[in-house]
């Protein structure tokens, strides 16, 4: 009897922590879909300790629905609700695909804030006091056993109810955390912010590859 009382307490403690997962995730998609837009700066680390890596940069994102604009590594990386533009000044080169969401086996940039809204069991984590706010962190773990990213802690502010920080674990223990450092919201972004310019580019001289 004693046993099967200790089962019952497990499985309700842990139902609970699940439904307010849930509900916190839910609060969360919520205020990001309230916003018309939304562009947070960001670091971005990529750690695997048995490798001896551990890279750090930093990187900005704006998104207006499906659309999006990611500035990382010196790359600029924009989608216009149809194709990808890659541009890598560097190379003074753009690379033009067709959007397939079929074909993204990764969080997208456009995901980042939402990702989480199928495809994972979700329960309660730690809070953690983070530079006077409280963070709640959700343990996110893929439906999917197939997934190489194999667990995801996903840092909330309990009081704004915004993402602060994204960590992915990999089937090769490489971590790869993102942490939120400003979260604007409704900004007056330009008219042309998600339209490629191809004339512009060509004149400054960038070679355009088209893949389809």
């Amino acid at each position: 009897m004693k046993i099967l009382l200790s089962f019952l307490i497990i499985f309700i403690s842990s139902t609970c922590y699940g439904q307010q997962a849930t509900l916190l995730l839910k609060e969360v998609s919520a205020k990001v879909r309230s916003y018309d837009n939304i562009q947070i700066n960001f670091k971005y680390n990529l750690n695997n300790q048995k490798e001896g890596v551990n890279q750090q940069t930093f990187g900005d994102l704006t998104l207006l629905n499906d659309k999006y604009v990611i500035n990382m590594l010196d790359i600029t990386r924009m989608f216009d609700g149809s194709s990808i533009y890659t541009i890598v000044p560097e190379d003074q080169e753009v690379t033009i695909s067709s959007y397939n969401p079929e074909d993204e086996k990764d969080i997208t940039p456009s995901q980042m804030l939402t990702f989480y809204e199928k495809g994972y069991d979700s329960k309660m984590g730690i809070v953690e006091n983070i530079k006077g706010r409280k963070i709640q962190f959700v343990k996110l773990t893929p439906i999917d056993s197939n997934a190489e990213i194999k667990k995801i802690h996903l840092g909330i502010d309990k009081k704004t109810k915004h993402i602060y920080k994204l960590i992915q674990i990999d089937s090769k223990g490489t971590k790869y955390t993102l942490t939120v450092q400003s979260f604007k919201t409704n900004l007056p972004l330009s008219k042309d912010l998600f339209t490629f310019d191809e004339q512009k580019f060509t004149n400054d001289g960038y070679y355009i590859n088209r893949l389809d």
